[in-house]
């Protein structure tokens, strides 16, 4: 039989009301009172003030783990009364629901688990047994539950309205304890929390300079969309409570605290109470989610996301229904995202993620035109390429020594096709394009930089600077030490830093074994692509003979593909285990130690393959009887149409398939998830199913938000390809413009539809991710520079040219060798390479790595030169944006002066003119 309840509980102080009075919650007055029978809220309870009092004074006799706090239990019979539009309510239909908490409880068995032990023990030794299970998970649940009384209790006793209601089956019975925060408590936490207050309402700046730039000449822009409720923008200052006349908005109490700000107030609330011994640091809503104590913690959608099925102005649509509307749906793939309706829903940290991935991928645009040009040019100028013709043209005149022992020779001529398709990835415009991305890169970086110093200005995130935090729950639970913080002068828990040095050393070295790994997998897909070649060979097929080498390069960069996601979600496992094992004290230290392992291992991971075969294939293999060799095995050449074709191969695979993968992985797996929990929520709500469930219901059968970590990492990854590489990849920024747009919708759909709604935090950047695409960005430069002079046929033919023939006739000659007379096999066959008939190199060898050497010098040192120039041209900052913040300084100061008196005089002398310098720097 299912049942349905609620319950409210009051903070009262001396100013505060009662806000259901016990009749209404009852529905009878007269009946008898029954006790809950799991030591939590009976259904429709209400503790009156008098109770509050005395279990406040009960808690100081009491040990912190015995408080229980006192409870009035009253029978609720009558009918549930009907929410309010929306559901985001308490029952009274006024009290908005901030956040929710939600726990599990299953009944008690009775049922021995040990009954399968009776033939081998006697009945009282399995009867302890089971006695002795059942008392032990017994007190695990009593346990939780005065962990949840007592945080219950002082959260009543901060001020925090509360409220119940339950599902309950046979099997199991689900709690909701819906929050809600009165006006005095958001009053007094929003000035702790220096929240931002409006001043002055302003017109909503315009961000898109495409947009501007298309008004300028008077173009339709297809991108712009008139959205409904646009937020305000507002000059705003730090929030005081004796300056609250001076806010606009602030006689409305239901409206003058957005929900984000309340949401966020509410939970720091919930992270700051105490639920057990403070000196154990048994502390915040987090250490109970780790502990068990609840299953969820989160604040409410507002409202469904699904349009309604009649029309309806759009001013009429919840904030929900406006983002699904408006963005998160796959038709509007080319309209502007709505980021001030994403920061208002969401906060800045989720805003910022999708204005820099919107921001990335408009930027792409510029990059995929100018490559994919250089690619049509490439293809429509092989015709041209003299080396090819004299390749396809030379019939029997070059025989090649054969690629293996068993390999017969063979005519470089069979090659023909790979030398013409090997020109467009290896022609003057590649060189052009890596030069071009490299300033692409970096001058990508710098705008972000004023977008995002722009961006932290309009959300009010500007100033904004992260309190002394408080330790990880993780942490906490495990540190074999209290002392005392140096900030804040609390006792908390501590691990010492010289422990966790070593700790973070032995981690270190599990690192590098995990890399040695990667290593010994990259050397078998070396060997897999020997050994298929070799079978290729062997078949006296034409066709499988002259394509060898790219049917062993594809099928081998799909397995490497599968050992790259296969590592990453092991690796990825192993740092978060080695990351919690180093007791990192805050939250910020714990994901930048998580951030720097995944990263650095992903790095060598994904880029190990294509950095053999930019910079390392072909360049041991030797020479005609004198082969170097890797495990038995001769090592391997550079196919018939370059290492740059091959490496061209392989970054479309990793990179493509890697994405391909990845998006099918975040459109399907939030579904299942969601799948399974609304399937196990419909067996305990039962019968009820076909009635319309709560609001905290539909939220408790969404997903958890799993946070922007592998957003931001699948991204980065991407950002390396493109730059790092693209010299032998021109089409690379393509198709990470195609991967973003849908990546764009992927992650809108799944914050707006399948998430449960995150707690809003507040940042002004997008953290040490910046730090890695600087850092990607100048090694770019570097990786181009030897690829173009040490793996593209750019400066030998550049030399040819200038020392033989500009029209590059007999260049295919002039890169072969002959093979020593010791080669008795096959004397006078022909192989790739500089040296003469003795297999010493040639001089040509030595003037082409001094152009090699000289090239790479002057390349980098003018992309940095100029690089730098940029840097210089392009402030962070735009002017505009600074006459704005001294604008809001200004208004800051004249609203927040607390002695207008003071301000006059402070004109009149230097200690004054100190005094009002302190004051100045205070409000601003």
């Amino acid at each position: 039989m299912l049942r349905k309840g609620s319950e409210l509980l009051l903070a009262t102080g001396g100013d505060r009301e009662v806000l259901l009075d016990l009749d209404y919650v009852t529905g009878n007055r007269g009946e008898p009172q029954t006790t809950d029978s799991y030591g939590s809220l009976q259904n429709g309870g209400f503790i009156p003030p008098r109770y509050l009092s005395a279990a406040a004074a009960s808690s100081d006799d009491n040990d912190d783990d015995e408080d229980d706090p006192i409870y009035i239990h009253c029978d609720k019979t009558s009918s549930r009364p009907e929410q309010p539009l929306g559901g985001n309510y308490f029952r009274d239909g006024r009290t908005k629901i901030d956040f929710v908490l939600v726990w599990e409880v299953k009944p008690r068995k009775h049922r021995s688990r040990w009954r399968g032990q009776s033939e081998t023990s006697g009945p009282e030794e399995v009867g302890a047994r089971a006695e002795e299970g059942s008392s032990r998970s017994e007190r695990r649940k009593a346990q939780l539950a005065r962990w949840r009384n007592k945080f219950t209790q002082n959260l009543q006793n901060a001020g925090i309205l509360l409220e119940k209601e339950e599902t309950a089956s046979e099997k199991k019975t689900i709690h909701y304890l819906n929050l809600s925060a009165p006006w005095d408590v958001l009053v007094y936490y929003a000035e702790e929390l220096i929240l931002r207050a409006p001043l002055q309402a302003q017109p909503n700046p315009n961000f898109n300079t495409s947009d501007r730039i298309l008004r300028k000449l008077y173009i339709p822009n297809l991108m712009v969309e008139s959205l409904p409720n646009r937020p305000l923008d507002y000059y705003t200052c730090a929030f005081r409570k004796s300056k609250m006349e001076k806010f606009l908005g602030c006689e409305n109490h239901d409206t003058y605290f957005t929900n984000t700000q309340r949401h966020r107030i509410v939970y720091e609330l919930l992270a700051r109470t105490v639920y057990g011994k403070r000196k154990r640091a048994e502390v915040g809503v987090a250490r109970l989610l780790n502990e068990g104590a609840y299953t969820a913690a989160f604040p409410l959608h507002e409202g469904p996301f699904e349009l309604p099925e009649y029309e309806v102005h759009p001013d009429e649509l919840n904030q929900r229904q406006v983002l699904f509307r408006y963005w998160a749906r796959w038709s509007k793939w080319y309209k502007y995202q709505p980021l001030d309706h994403i920061r208002e829903y969401f906060g800045e940290k989720i805003a910022l993620y999708f204005a820099w991935l919107g921001f990335y991928t408009a930027w792409l645009l510029p990059a995929a035109v100018v490559g994919a040009f250089v690619f049509v040019s490439g293809l429509m100028s092989m015709g041209t390429n003299t080396p090819a013709k004299e390749i396809c043209n030379s019939g029997g005149s070059y025989l090649m020594c054969p690629l293996c022992k068993t390999c017969k020779p063979w005519n470089i001529s069979d090659i023909c096709p790979m030398a013409k398709v090997g020109y467009l990835f290896d022609h003057p415009g590649t060189v052009f394009f890596s030069v071009f991305m490299s300033f692409w890169a970096v001058t990508f970086l710098e705008y972000w930089k004023r977008k995002m110093a722009t961006l932290a200005h309009h959300w009010d995130c500007m100033d904004f600077q992260e309190e002394e935090e408080r330790p990880r729950p993780e942490f906490a639970a495990m540190a074999p030490s209290i002392e005392y913080n140096p900030v804040t002068g609390v006792k908390e828990p501590y691990f010492p830093e010289r422990a966790r040095l070593s700790r973070m050393l032995t981690g270190s070295m599990v690192i590098i074994i995990m890399l040695c790994v990667v290593m010994i997998f990259l050397v078998s897909v070396i060997m897999y692509r020997g050994i298929v070649s070799v079978m290729m060979y062997r078949t006296g097929s034409f066709v499988l003979r002259t394509q060898a080498g790219n049917i062993a390069n594809i099928s081998s960069s799909m397995v490497n593909l599968a050992l790259i996601l296969l590592m990453g979600q092991v690796y990825t496992a192993l740092a978060l285990q080695l990351t919690k094992w180093e007791m990192h004290r805050t939250q910020t230290q714990y994901e930048d130690a998580f951030t720097f392992k995944v990263f650095v291992f992903q790095f060598v991971n994904f880029y190990s393959s294509p950095f053999y075969v930019a910079f390392f294939k072909g360049r041991f293999v030797g020479y005609p009887g004198h082969y170097g060799t890797l495990l038995g095995m001769r090592n391997e050449e550079c196919g018939p149409g370059g290492c740059l074709i091959e490496l061209a191969e392989q970054l479309f695979i990793i990179m493509v398939g890697k994405q391909l993968i990845s998006n099918v992985q975040e459109f399907v797996i939030p579904k299942v998830k969601a799948w399974q929990q609304k399937r196990a929520l419909n067996k305990v709500r039962g019968t009820q199913n076909s009635q319309e469930p709560r609001r905290w219901e539909e939220d408790y059968q969404l997903v958890e938000c799993e946070g922007l970590f592998e957003e931001y990492l699948e991204i980065v990854l991407q950002f390396g390809f493109i730059t790092i590489f693209v010299a032998a990849f021109p089409l690379a920024p393509l198709f990470a413009l195609l991967n973003n747009w849908a990546e764009v919708r992927l992650d809108a759909h799944k914050f707006v539809c399948e998430y449960r709604r995150p707690v809003a935090e507040r940042a002004q950047n997008i953290g040490v991710w910046f730090n890695i695409l600087e850092a990607l960005s100048h090694l770019s430069v570097i990786v181009n520079a030897f690829l173009i002079a040490f793996t593209s046929d750019f400066l030998p033919r550049l030399l040819y040219q200038y020392k033989f023939d500009n029209d590059l006739n007999g260049y295919v000659n002039f890169t072969l060798a002959y093979a020593p007379p010791s080669y008795t096999s096959h004397p006078m066959c022909r192989y790739k390479a500089f040296r003469d008939n003795n297999g010493n190199y040639t001089l040509i060898y030595w003037e082409l790595l001094a152009v090699r050497l000289g090239f790479i010098i002057a390349f980098e040192h003018v992309v940095f030169i100029v690089l730098r120039a940029i840097d210089w041209m392009v402030p962070d900052v735009p002017e505009s944006l600074g006459l704005k913040v001294k604008r809001e300084r200004y208004l800051a100061k004249q609203a927040l002066a607390d002695n207008q008196e003071a301000l006059l005089v402070s004109h009149r002398g230097s200690a004054s003119s100190q005094a009002s310098n302190a004051s100045f720097g205070n409000m601003s």
